[in-house]
């Protein structure tokens, strides 16, 4: 269930995927929070260098795994613009996170990237719940929705 919190935090998340869009990276941004509430790491995707490994779930789950002890990453939050990828769900179980919460799901970006004949991406679009076996996932949030496609359909625009 989405509280007020989740929305504050989401927010931050949609403001950090316009960041990184102005950067030429893809529309995605990421925080982690404690469970006393304490934003302890953001990032955006940071993609146009050509690592398409560089997202912000990846670098959340490397900062948590080196910075927190197993105890605080089975308490904290994930916020995402964007709901992981398969790559990024793996990383986020690998380490013992436990809650994510995101703005806009992989099946709505399919359904975006479709709707403007974008090519789709070359891995499968694989819900969170399809990837980790236990974790308590949140999202997507409709308050969020045409934000987060307008980020997407700017990116796709300046790609083409």
């Amino acid at each position: 269930m989405i509280n007020e919190t989740d929305m504050k935090h989401l927010k931050r998340c949609v403001e950090l995927a316009r960041i990184a869009l102005t950067k030429e990276n893809e529309p995605f941004g990421s925080i982690l929070v404690s469970e006393s509430g304490e934003v302890l790491f953001e990032d955006h995707n940071r993609v146009a260098g050509g690592d398409q490994t560089k997202h912000p779930e990846f670098a959340i789950a490397r900062w948590a795994a080196s910075y927190m002890t197993p105890e605080e990453r089975s308490k904290a939050t994930v916020y995402t613009s964007g709901e992981h990828c398969p790559m990024c769900a793996a990383a986020h179980a690998w380490v013992g996170l436990d809650r994510i919460v995101y703005a806009s799901s992989s099946k709505q970006l399919q359904e975006w990237k479709a709707e403007w004949d974008a090519p789709q991406s070359p891995i499968y679009n694989l819900s969170i719940q399809e990837v980790i076996r236990v974790a308590e996932v949140d999202g997507p949030v409709p308050e969020l929705a045409e934000e987060v496609k307008e980020l997407h359909r700017q990116s796709q625009e300046r790609n083409t």
